[in-house]
């Protein structure tokens, strides 16, 4: 399939204006196709020029230029050539699209809960084409009026607010929007209305879901609400895009899609059973990051897919900035070290890493590369480092007003920096290649009794100004806080000479820059003792980036941060960091880093710290919930497991809750305790989208060989299983207590994952890769395996990412190993 390039876009867009897009949509020909009638009017700066236009249909009925019938079968891997072009055109694209089932175009899911049917349109990257006819470029903005005719039962919501007339509903016709944002939900989606600063609000979600959603949906509007007023405030520039609607929907790729007027979301977001804080918190900050979206990606859109930054960096610093500012989420920024920043440092390591812009994205699907944790976390934290070097008022200045000159259109990084250097008055352009256009990460450590040292590696040799701090604490008291600037490559800091020993001495402790923190030994001896009584959230979760990077560094022995937790866990008094690192722990670095014999023991450490945190909990609160989910994964012992499955005994709060079951019934079952049968009856209790995921997961989780075959074979061959059903198998597939037993499937993965691209798109794909390589098989024939597929020219760019990154883990995990035995 042929990804549009930089160039062909450079060449169209000075090339074309497009002037506005109809689109009319049929959603009631079937479950497997939709009609599509796409009328597009554009201007020609050069009449007499040929361009394409794309469009990825099942069928193509007819395709009219200016009143001429071109032929259809001149449609070529989505392309179609358009000839002779008049200074003003129409062009007419009547064709038959498939619905997707991989969570790309239109995708349409059945909720077996009542086997009725829903759609939703996430068009990003690529995939307009499967639904309607376009010129698909982000600097080709137009208009769109957009008409659905659906099932009588069903509501239509898009981009633009709707009127219906029978079966037939209209959406007003929108602002200039480029074409991955434009989207149609449609279903017996239930609704909750409420109307702020004379914006329309509107959330909404399967009929199955509706007692969730009534319950919920007040603490989404307020979150809405407070982002509204501190964005508007903030900026002063109103959000120009009508109504606002955030649609909860199923099976869907992402944590969510910022489309103009009606976000999309996970529906995995409406908690089906007991939440936490935790949740509560992630869940604030996807609505306030697809909000600040709305200036940052959809009022001014990149121009090119090199400049993604300009959307996801600007969208995830100001999502925790209005969180703490705005709501009761004041914590947010531990949140974001202990998630966003591990996540961010994982892909600074690994060798794909990038720039935080300008990296160079010669195709669309190329750019699909740098959705990761350096255009988020790393761009992020460096949007601090800036405000650190210019001040707050002047990155509001410089922000609005590369805002409001750019309104509607398209910006890129020159012109970004143009208007922070005339708010700043000085050159950005020097801090520009050092943090934004230079990749790596710097080192902060702590030497010679408390000396701060800074280097940059060699690789990556700009000098970038650090704005942090540096604390230490003894006995759970601050002794000392010592605010720093860095900006040569090497730097012995004399500040600290006068401050008070410490017994814990932690770098960078407010979380404020960029960078790698490597804590001295004494330091990480004393984390053993005493990081939980250090009282400071911020801090805590700054150790423990620096304890599990080292960890994945090969700087850290495994067993000293399985230490720490055990000896501390109990005490740790914020439910993020706990849940956070406990999921580390348990996902990464006891399968991973730690010899497969040493695992149950060390699991079962984590289930202690677990049980002990249950006992001691508030009854109900989110803590308890907490400790009994990770109880529920970790533990052995059986008498406890059996009863929580058959509802006995349950903790608080979690009598009801069918997600819970279903971690218990995962855990058993990759014991071998649990069979298909008795899968299916409680399946068949909690017959849901999400109770068939956890079905598929837990199946594929019993280790045995005909268990894994089936799983295998599903996954591989079954063209039919959508984007999370596959997610779903992959997930559990390698998880066997005799290694041996899922190892002579570890050389088919390559093959494997060619054939699902014949029929998955790359952003289901990738995501799948991440789960399906066996990463805590580790041995130097995984290593072989993953250098094999590397190898294969039939990768696209997103899919060789994935697998690179997981090669990557693997080899740290080898390195881990080779050190500390």
């Amino acid at each position: 399939m042929a990804s549009l390039t930089r160039d062909e876009a450079i060449t169209r867009a000075g090339l074309l204006e497009v002037t506005s897009m109809e689109v009319v949509l049929d959603l009631t020909t079937g479950a497997e196709h939709f009609g599509s009638v796409t009328t597009i009017r554009f201007g020609c700066r050069e009449p007499g020029s040929a361009t394409f236009v794309e469009v990825n249909p099942v069928s193509l009925a007819a395709i009219r230029l200016n009143g001429r019938d071109l032929d259809p079968g001149q449609l070529d891997d989505r392309r179609f050539p358009l000839t002779d072009l008049a200074a003003d055109n129409v062009l007419v694209v009547e064709a038959t699209m498939a619905y997707s089932r991989d969570g790309q175009g239109l995708h349409r899911s059945v909720d077996p809960a009542d086997e009725r049917a829903y759609v939703y349109g996430h068009l990003f990257l690529d995939a307009a084409p499967s639904v309607f006819a376009c010129f698909d470029q982000p600097d080709l903005k137009a208009p769109y009026a957009v008409t659905v005719t659906a099932p009588e039962d069903w509501v239509v919501i898009g981009n633009g607010a709707e009127t219906r007339e029978g079966a037939v509903w209209t959406l007003a016709s929108t602002k200039p929007l480029a074409t991955y944002f434009v989207t149609v939900c449609a279903g017996p989606y239930v609704v909750e209305r409420e109307e702020h600063d004379g914006i329309p609000l509107a959330i909404y979600g399967r009929a199955s879901l509706e007692p969730q959603l009534r319950e919920q949906a007040a603490q989404m509007f307020e979150i809405t609400k407070a982002s509204f007023d501190y964005y508007h405030g903030l900026f002063g520039i109103r959000y120009p895009f009508g109504k606002y609607d955030q649609v909860f929907v199923p099976e869907f790729n992402a944590g969510a899609m910022e489309n103009p007027g009606c976000v999309t979301f996970r529906d995995t977001y409406l908690f089906r059973g007991a939440y936490t804080r935790e949740q509560l918190t992630a869940r604030s900050n996807t609505i306030a990051h697809e909000m600040a979206h709305m200036w940052f990606g959809d009022l001014v859109t990149m121009t090119w897919w090199d400049d993604l930054w300009l959307n996801e960096s600007f969208a995830e610093y100001m999502a925790y900035r209005t969180l703490i500012a705005a709501t009761e989420f004041t914590d947010a920024w531990v949140e974001f070290s202990m998630e966003s920043k591990l996540w961010g440092y994982a892909a600074e390591r690994a060798p794909s890493t990038h720039p935080v812009a300008g990296s160079p994205a010669p195709d669309a699907m190329s750019a699909l590369q740098n959705f990761d944790g350096i255009s988020y976390a790393k761009g992020a934290s460096v949007l601090r480092q800036l405000i650190a070097h210019i001040g707050d008022d002047t990155f509001v200045a410089g922000v609005t007003a590369y805002l409001k000159g750019h309104e509607f259109g398209n910006g890129e990084l020159r012109e970004f920096l143009a208007a922070m250097s005339a708010a700043a008055g000085r050159d950005l352009s020097a801090w520009s290649r050092a943090w934004l256009e230079t990749a790596g990460a710097d080192v902060i450590s702590t030497e010679l009794g408390g000396v701060v040292l800074r280097r940059t590696p060699e690789q990556f040799p700009a000098n970038r100004p650090h704005t942090f701090d540096i604390a230490g604490w003894s006995d759970g008291a601050e002794v000392f806080r010592v605010p720093l600037t860095i900006t040569l490559d090497r730097t012995i800091d004399d500040t600290l000479a006068a401050a008070p020993a410490a017994d814990i001495v932690i770098p960078n402790a407010g979380d404020l820059t960029w960078a790698t923190v490597d804590l001295a030994p004494a330091t990480m001896s004393a984390l053993v003792r005493g990081l939980a009584t250090v009282p400071d959230d911020q801090a805590r979760a700054v150790a423990w980036g620096a304890v599990l990077s080292g960890v994945y560094r090969g700087t850290v022995d495994p067993r000293l941060a399985l230490d720490i937790f055990t000896a501390g866990g109990t005490q740790e008094p914020n439910d993020v960091v706990l849940a956070r690192v406990s999921q580390q722990l348990v996902d990464r670095v006891i399968p991973s880093f730690l010899p497969h014999a040493a695992g149950e023991t060390a699991m079962s450490r984590v289930a202690g710290v677990a049980l002990r945190v249950l006992r001691e909990a508030e009854a109900g609160s989110g803590r308890s919930v907490t400790a009994a989910r990770l109880l529920a994964r970790t533990s052995t012992e059986q008498d406890r497991l059996w009863a929580w499955l058959d509802r006995r005994h349950l903790p608080a709060g979690l009598e009801e809750d069918r997600d819970f079951r279903w971690i218990v019934a995962r855990n058993l079952a990759a014991q071998g305790l649990l069979d298909e049968d008795r899968i299916e009856e409680i399946r068949r209790s909690d017959d849901t989208l999400s109770g068939r995921m956890a079905a598929l997961s837990a199946r594929a989780a019993i280790p045995d060989v005909a268990s894994k075959g089936w799983a295998w074979t599903e996954l591989t061959h079954n063209r039919a299983l959508s984007n999370y059903e596959a997610g779903s198998l992959a997930e559990s597939f390698w998880a066997a207590p005799d290694p041996t037993l899922v190892g002579g499937y570890v050389d088919r993965v390559p093959d494997a994952v060619a054939r699902m691209s014949t029929w998955m798109g790359d952003d289901a794909l990738e995501q799948v890769v991440r789960v399906l390589f066996p990463r805590n098989l580790v041995s130097r024939e995984t290593a072989a395996m993953g250098e094999r597929a590397l190898a294969r020219e039939d990768l696209t760019p997103g899919v060789r990412r994935a697998l690179s990154d997981q090669a990557h883990e693997l080899a740290e995990a080898l390195r881990s190993r080779a050190t500390f035995g």
